[in-house]
This record gives structure tokens, sequence and C-alpha cells, in this order.
């Protein structure tokens, strides 16, 4: 059976048993074991294995796994009542709707020790998640560790020595000193709406809201709605208000971006866009080049948006980037959802376009996204970090040098499944404060910052397979694809899956490679280990490009005998 949309496809291209002892890594992925002396008390013990974690969102939780691991005894601070951070919908603290589906696919909206359900629909609903996080923290004995309803009110550094204190909110307030903290808070908690002429003055019944505030769909059944902006939420939100028989929705944006679709031919898009094989060409080729292919690829299969009714992109992949809906495009066909040009002013309930139109609208629904607010940061925290609403000096999106201790997780801007990436950090803060790896020399940091710094102003969107590599290098379990020949097809090409990274160095898993093969056969992408002549070619492209011998020399083998890769 041939593969429909194998992963030679365009779309590939797109941007972008521990005890209590630890592990020192070794050459060539071996590992030893390392014992570290804690100190003599009990006391004293317990105060250097606490790790204070900020939020029981999937980071959290992720963090907690491999803390706990590793001899740490994580100290989880949730503000809600419940687990799951934005997945826990009856918390006033997140921003996900009822009706809300992912946008990622199931098997890349998972962590590696904990497969989702067999009968979980390919894009599952907020629901399934949630339960899904539920079922992973009983695994791992989670939930003992988490402090509901207590919120985190202030971090600061411990002014008698090394450490931080956590002043917390509960029953009643508490200051804790911990040697170590995760700030895992997310990246999508405080909601940004666009300054627009008027909107003060909007008399509409129904209001202003962000979507973060989006939860009963079903008010909004017989009324005018406008939904701002071109991003998923805004989309998506739409297309629910139009499938639901709301009165009348339009849709309103600065710029058109290209649109995607979830699926193609029923492959989820992201198990065939975020790949291995897609993070190594990135790294090496322009991304003018991987900007042009991606976008001929979603007009091709996709089409264009004003082939639907829609506006024609506000320019190049590159400059406008893309959004993901399902629904949004068909609508507009359908007359469902109709589009206009930005907004110019707004008066009692009446929107003026730039098209000099103008509508009357019950109610204006913003999907603008978010800022970064991390308010319980100390002033000379966020001074250190030079913090704003859209960028923290962060080295690898994780470190500081000046505060040793206090790590970040899952706080970067991304496209693609956050849960692959998130896990690998979690793994890489656990290692290097276990010794496993080393950590990063400050040279190394400073070096890392000033190269983020100079991007300050530019899109901070980053890419779920570059991340997933990035971590995966620093924590040391990117596998050898040498030393899995008749997995390097489905490693390359398949989704790049948290199972993935599980092959070896600490915390491999036995059985990842069977894994590995049923997860890429499962999904429709590689089917079998033999090459087909279109990936060889562009192996052979990119071992070029690479100018990496030993990647030459595997490529090479791989061009002899696609069948199969030998020593």
């Amino acid at each position: 059976m041939t593969e429909p949309f194998a992963p030679e496809s365009p779309l590939c291209l797109i941007a972008l048993e521990n005890g209590m002892g630890f592990y020192q890594a070794e050459p060539r992925g071996s590992f030893k074991r390392k014992e570290v002396t804690l100190g003599d008390s009990t006391n004293q013990q317990d105060s250097l294995r606490r790790v204070a974690i900020i939020g029981s969102g999937p980071g959290g939780l992720v963090a907690a796994r491999y803390l706990k691991q590793h001899g740490f005894e994580p100290v989880v601070f949730e503000q809600a009542d419940e687990i799951g951070g934005q997945w826990n919908v009856r918390s006033a603290h997140s921003g996900i709707w009822p009706s809300m589906v992912t946008n990622t696919s199931r098997l890349l909206t998972c962590f590696s020790d904990l497969a989702p359900e067999p009968s979980a629909p390919i894009f599952p609903p907020n629901q399934e998640i949630l339960a899904y996080l539920k079922r992973y923290a009983r695994l791992f004995g989670l939930l003992s560790h988490v402090r509901f309803n207590t919120r985190v009110e202030l971090i600061e550094r411990d002014p008698d020595g090394g450490g931080w204190l956590v002043r917390s909110s509960a029953a009643e307030k508490r200051s804790e000193k911990f040697l170590y903290v995760v700030v895992a808070s997310g990246r999508f908690n405080k909601p940004l709406v666009p300054s627009l002429p008027g909107l003060e003055l909007f008399r509409g019944a129904g209001g202003t809201l962000h979507s973060f505030d989006y939860k009963d769909p079903e008010s909004f059944r017989h009324k005018r709605v406008l939904v701002v902006g071109c991003a998923i939420s805004a989309l998506e939100i739409a297309s629910d208000l139009a499938m639901l028989g709301t009165l009348r929705v339009v849709s309103t944006f600065r710029r058109q971006r290209y649109v995607m679709q979830k699926l193609v031919a029923g492959v989820p898009g992201d198990a065939l866009a975020f790949t291995r094989f897609a993070a190594l060409n990135a790294e090496v080729t322009p991304k003018e080049i991987l900007s042009k292919t991606t976008q001929d690829y979603i007009l091709r299969v996709f089409g264009s948006p004003e082939q639907f009714g829609a506006f024609r992109p506000a320019g190049d992949f590159l400059s406008v980037g893309r959004a993901l809906s399902q629904h949004f495009l068909p609508l507009v066909a359908e007359g469902r959802i109709a589009v206009k040009p930005w907004i110019s002013e707004i008066h009692d309930r009446k929107v003026r376009f730039l098209d000099e139109s103008s509508e009357e609208f019950d109610a204006i629904i913003f999907g603008t996204g978010f800022e970064l607010s991390m308010p319980f940061l100390n002033p000379t925290i966020s001074s250190v970090l030079d913090l704003d609403t859209q960028h923290a000096d962060l080295y690898k999106h994780t470190f500081h040098p000046d505060l040793a201790g206090l790590a970040f997780l899952g706080l970067w801007e991304q496209t693609g499944p956050y849960f692959p990436p998130l896990e690998l950090q979690a793994r890489w803060i656990t290692y290097v404060w276990s010794g496993i790896v080393p950590f990063p020399r400050r040279d190394q940091m400073n070096a890392g910052i000033a190269a983020y710094r100079s991007k300050r102003g530019e899109s901070q969107l980053q890419a779920m397979h570059l991340m997933a590599l990035l971590f995966a290098r620093e924590a040391n379990v990117e596998p050898d694809l040498r030393e899995w020949p008749q997995l390097a097809r489905a490693l390359l090409f398949g989704p790049l899956s948290a199972i993935s990274f599980r092959l070896s160095g600490p915390d491999h898993l036995r059985d990842a490679a069977e894994r590995v093969a049923t997860e890429s056969r499962v999904l429709g992408t590689v089917r079998s280990a033999v090459f087909s002549s279109e990936q060889v070619a562009q192996l052979q492209v990119l071992a070029d490009a690479r100018r990496d011998s030993e990647f030459a020399r595997f490529v090479d083998r791989i061009a002899k005998s696609p069948e199969i890769v030998s020593h």
C-alpha cells in the first residue's frame, strides 16, 4: 500500500529504576551510577531535595515526574482545586472553552511514559487531555505532591544564603526555602487585547471579551458576533460559533495568514510537518527557501484563502505565517462566516472597518494572543531576565547564569505540539541538577543569551521539532540513527513523538523501539523500514548541506541499500 502523503512531501519542511542515586554522563551514551551525599541530618537532606514547582499543568507535572524519579521531592503549587493548568476548564485561570478540541494529534499530545487511550479521537477534546493528565499524575504518584488552592505570590532570593524563598497564599500565608525552583506557570494566562479607537464605547449586549473568557458559546446563539484575530483561537472560535448557529459571525484581522487544515488525507498534519528530517533540514537551509517551499505546498494542498471568499494572504509565508483550522475556510465558502478588513473605529454597537463598511454587533471576541507574565518574580529577578511582555533573557529558554537553582519550563511561544519538548526540557533540568549532564558553562550561557537578545523585536514563535531537538541534545537523549538501522526511516520521517527520545541514554525504555515503529504505522506516515527514492534524494541533499562526515556515510549506506541500514 502506498503512502499518499509520505514524508517526502514538502510539508515535512515546515519550520519549523534509579533509587536515590544519580548518574554521571560518560562517553558514547554509557551511564555510571554516582552517589551524592545530601547531608548528615534528615532535615538537611529534605531541604536539599525539595523543589518548588509553580503550576500543575503538563509542564509542572512532567517536571515533578522526572525530579521525583531522580531523588528530588517536588512540591507543586497549584492555585486551582485540580491539576491540569489550562486544561482544567473549570478553573478561573483556564482559557479553555467547553467545546475546544486540540489542534495537535493524540500521539503527539502525550508523554513517553503513558500512551493515550486507544479509543481516543485523533484530535482529542479538552476533557480527554485533562483525563490523560490525571492518569499520568496517578501513575507516578504526583497528586500527593500538589498543594491545591495555593497561589504563589512571590519568589525571591534567600537573603540568608543560597536558594530561594517562595511565598504562597492558601488558608494562610507562608514563606518557604527551596534550593531549586521550576517556574512552569504557562505562557497563555495574560490576555492581549489590542488598542482600538472607541473600544471602550462599545455597547453591545454581549460586551467584549478575550478568547480566554469564552466559556459559554450557547449564549451567543442568537447574536451578531465579531471575532478579532487570525490566530488559531480566533479562527476556531469563529468556526465554533458558526456551527452552533450564531445569527451572524464576522471575522476581522490585520493580515490574512495562510490557512492549513489539521488533516491531510486522513493523516494529522503535525505528524507530517514535525519530523527529525524537517528539523535537521531547517538547521542548514535558509529560512527563505523553507518558507517558499512551505508556502507552495500549502497553496497546492489546502488552497489560498481568497479561493474560499477570504482575503489573499498579506505577504509571503515568512512574513505572515499560517493558522490552523479544519473548518474556517469551508465555513467562509458557505457564507456562514463573513470576513472583513481591520477595524477603523468602534462606536456604541457599530464597528467601522477599513473598507468604509460598518455593521452593528452584539459582542466582540478577541482571539489576539497572550503576553508573557510572571508577576510573582521579585523585581530583581525580573530585572536580571530583562522581563517584558514578550521576552525573558534565558539560555535556551531554561536557565540564567546569575540565577542558579531557578529554571523556567514551557514559557516559549510555539507552533506544534508542546508535550514532547516539555518532557525533554523537564528531563534536561532534572539531569543538570542531578549531575547526569554538566551544567552549561557561564560563557556558553552568556553567548546564548546575547544571541537571543539580538532577535528581540522579531517573531518569538518557535517550531516544535527544533525545540525538541534542542532540549534532547542538551539532555543527551537524542538517538544515534546509526544504532537503530531498522528504525532509521521512522526516526527521520515519522512523528517526532516523546517516545522516540527514550531509546537510549538516561531513563531509556525497553519497549521504546517497538512503540516508535508502531506509532509511525498507526499515523500512516511510515509503513515500512524501506526508504523511498524521494527520501534518499532528500537525505543526500541534506548530507551535502550539513557537511557532517558521519551523517554523510550514514546516508551513503541508505542510498546503497534503502531497505536496511547496516552498521
